[in-house]
């Protein structure tokens, strides 16, 4: 079979569709390209001495409090680097820094802002466990040449690309631009992203839910009712029974979620008063809500759809659940009522 490449699939949604920009589907190549090279170094783990945490005796903590591993620091910085000389950002954004990344100045500038999670799930790196990057792209406010953090704060609406790997058995690609939602699959011998599945949907309906039960303890009313109901299988409310599946990694729950439906649940709660959510907005749930959609679920934060929350910072946390619209109705309907 001929599959279409990423580069062919892009200029067929540039021409045939007017779907992306010149310059959008140059940066969408050039992020492309940085994941390969994240997947290169992730696939050598400990052959390369890239196991373990970052930093003087593994004492690297980034700008959310939290442990950097060695892979966490290289993905970064090749998302870093491979972005930006080629004239299409303004400026970047990355869970792992504490404000934007500027342009140099001896660099073309662009209309877009990206922002990434350089590798989710790092915590699975020691155990040779699925991660990923996850990435996002906005256009920059008109009349702006030099972005400052408010004019990433814009809602998940209002995105124009959004997209996520994972380095799994096979280093997958997923990509939305609007009008859809596509895998492609990187050929190794190739070295090019090749499309492997057109047009995702997720069944509505799903008996699979993805939750760290051990915080179980902390949650509110609404989930504590919601699960309980799961829990209690064919007995219960729900008349039906339903698996449990946790790989504390977003990028490889979600892609499941893409590939047999099912819901991702990391809701609020109480055990730190300071974070009313686990996961960052504007670097994971915002694209991830985006893909979901464009593929037939929902998101939300139980009180509102994601794409919808105005972003107040940055790196700014909120509760999420996303997967089968029907079952994301249902949760939903709990944390309203």
């Amino acid at each position: 079979m001929n599959r279409a490449t990423l580069t062919r699939f892009l200029i067929d949604e540039q021409y045939d569709h007017h779907a992306v920009p010149a310059d959008l589907r140059l940066l969408i190549e050039v992020v492309s390209r940085a994941i390969k090279a994240i997947s290169i170094n992730v696939g050598k783990g400990a052959l390369a001495g890239l196991l373990g945490d970052a930093g003087p005796g593994g004492a690297s903590i980034n700008v959310q409090g939290e442990a950097q591993k060695k892979l966490d620091v290289i993905a970064n910085e090749i998302l870093l680097e491979a972005n930006e000389w080629g004239g299409h950002l303004a400026a970047m954004a990355s869970e792992e820094m504490e404000g934007p990344h500027a342009i140099p100045h001896r660099y073309p500038k662009g209309e877009y802002l990206l922002l990434f999670d350089p590798l989710d799930g790092s915590s699975n790196i020691d155990v040779n466990a699925s991660v990923g990057t996850i990435f996002s792209v906005l256009r920059c406010p008109d009349g702006v040449t030099d972005p400052s953090e408010k004019d990433f704060l814009q809602p998940g609406r209002d995105q124009v690309c959004a997209g996520f790997a994972v380095y799994g058995p096979s280093t997958v690609l997923v990509l939305t631009l609007g009008r859809g939602v596509h895998a492609f699959t990187l050929d190794r011998e190739l070295g090019s992203f090749v499309l492997t599945r057109e047009n995702i949907r997720i069944p509505v309906d799903t008996q699979e839910f993805a939750i760290n039960l051990s915080n179980r303890r902390f949650w509110e009313a609404p989930m504590q009712r919601y699960i309980d109901e799961l829990l209690a299988g064919k007995a219960g409310p729900r008349g039906k029974d339903f698996n449990m599946r946790w790989i504390a990694s977003m990028v490889a729950d979600v892609f499941r979620i893409l590939t047999r439906g099912g819901i991702f649940l990391y809701p609020r709660d109480n055990k730190d008063p300071s974070k009313p959510g686990r996961l960052r907005l504007m670097y994971e749930a915002n694209p991830m809500a985006w893909i979901i959609e464009q593929a037939g679920g929902a998101a939300t934060t139980g009180r509102e759809r994601l794409l919808d929350v105005i972003p107040t910072s940055l790196h700014q946390r909120v509760p999420v659940m996303l997967g089968s619209k029907n079952e994301v109705a249902v949760v939903s309907g709990y944390h309203q009522s």
